[in-house]
């Protein structure tokens, strides 16, 4: 054997993740990777025109301090309740580390977040996905037998389907001897959090992110709220590993964020409303879809494969999010972008829809 290859035998090997394609050019309309379509709150650029550039020589708070307060008094938990960490990500990553380690398989759905499977191999984590049912909703009675620990997000990706916080408590209460991690990246976009319930379930870790309600997803800013205990236990973990997670703009900038009410609801409301608009559109082309608390639409045509259209859409400058996987390689996921860039999508669809009718219609003439 060629010992200079011995190396490879040891190398730990994972599927990564296949996050969306990031097109560059200004005439793109980018609706592929639940991006938020507003600018941040404006205090975070005036905060960002006003950074002190000298202090990044130093080191930042390992406890990201002024945002965890921020934080602490937005939700209402105590310090010892919170963790934050680069992008929620990161987070999940930490406590797909700390948490799942029993050696009986994690559970969470198969039409999900496809970074759970990536963690789960690259920690070498045995895991199960329990299907949805065929409204693409998660069966309760999944989750309630033995297991090392469930994640499940709400509202779910990509389906957009919000399950009610007395459903998800019914498995949390159901799990006291393991950890289950609640997912809610898009939860300000209709759904109710189960933030309410960490002082109630020790179990429980619920799980939020910067990224998407209060865009900022270039920042890196997710965290987690649950109690003391599992946080002390992501801490050790973190510490451990990575003591300088966050760095200094993203802690002074999210505290901004954090501190503008006003406008984080008014930009969560404008997607709402577009998405709830766009259901309307979209149905009218033939489209089906869940009923989305997120910012997106989980959509399928009812003549035309989605793949087609993605592709076309595509060749129009305009990119939605395509998996050619089973259950789901003929549905579409589509950001809610803002209404200028909807019309524009609704005005592409109808061109594209109209194009393959005639072709067809075209075919069956020559068939006769």
């Amino acid at each position: 054997m060629n010992k200079t290859m011995d190396w490879e035998q040891n190398v730990r090997r994972a599927e990564p993740y296949v996050p969306g394609e990031q097109p560059g050019g200004r005439s793109i309309i980018k609706l592929n990777t639940n991006e938020c379509p507003y600018p941040p709150a404006p205090g975070v650029r005036r905060r960002a025109e006003s950074l002190d550039f000298d202090r990044l020589r130093l080191y930042p708070d390992t406890e990201a301090g002024p945002l965890a307060a921020a934080l602490c008094e937005y939700y209402g938990v105590r310090p010892e309740q919170l963790f934050i960490g680069v992008g929620s990500d990161d987070v999940l990553a930490m406590a797909f580390l700390t948490f799942f380690n029993s050696g009986k398989p994690i559970l969470f759905p198969d039409i999900t977040y496809s970074f759970y499977h990536v963690w789960a191999q690259l920690y070498r984590i045995p895991y199960v996905r329990k299907p949805l049912d065929r409204e693409l909703r998660i069966v309760k009675e999944d989750y309630l037998g033995e297991n090392g620990g469930i994640i499940i997000p709400n509202p779910n990706a990509p389906t957009g389907i919000f399950e009610e916080v007395g459903v998800m408590e019914e498995i949390i209460a159901a799990n006291r001897g393991s950890v289950v991690i609640l997912d809610e990246a898009y939860v300000d976009f209709g759904g109710e959090s189960c933030q309410k319930l960490i002082d109630q379930y020790d179990n429980l870790l619920v799980v939020q992110t910067f990224s998407k309600s209060r865009a900022m997803a270039g920042m890196r800013i997710g965290f987690a709220m649950g109690s003391p205990k599992l946080i002390r236990c992501l801490k050790d973990v973190k510490f451990s590993f990575n003591s300088y997670t966050m760095n200094m703009p993203s802690i002074e900038l999210g505290v901004e964020s954090v501190r503008d009410e006003g406008y984080f609801r008014a930009t969560v409301d404008k997607v709402i409303a577009t998405r709830e608009r766009m259901k309307g559109e979209l149905g009218r082309l033939g489209f089906s879809f869940p009923d989305s608390k997120a910012n997106f639409l989980f959509a399928s045509h009812e003549s035309v494969p989605a793949r087609r259209i993605f592709e076309e859409l595509k060749g129009e400058g305009i990119y939605v999010r395509y998996w050619d996987q089973p259950r789901i390689s003929n549905r579409l996921r589509i950001t809610v972008g803002t209404d200028r860039e909807m019309d524009m999508l609704i005005e592409k669809l109808e061109a594209i829809l109209h194009r393959i009718s005639g072709e067809g219609a075209e075919m069956e003439k020559k068939n006769d």
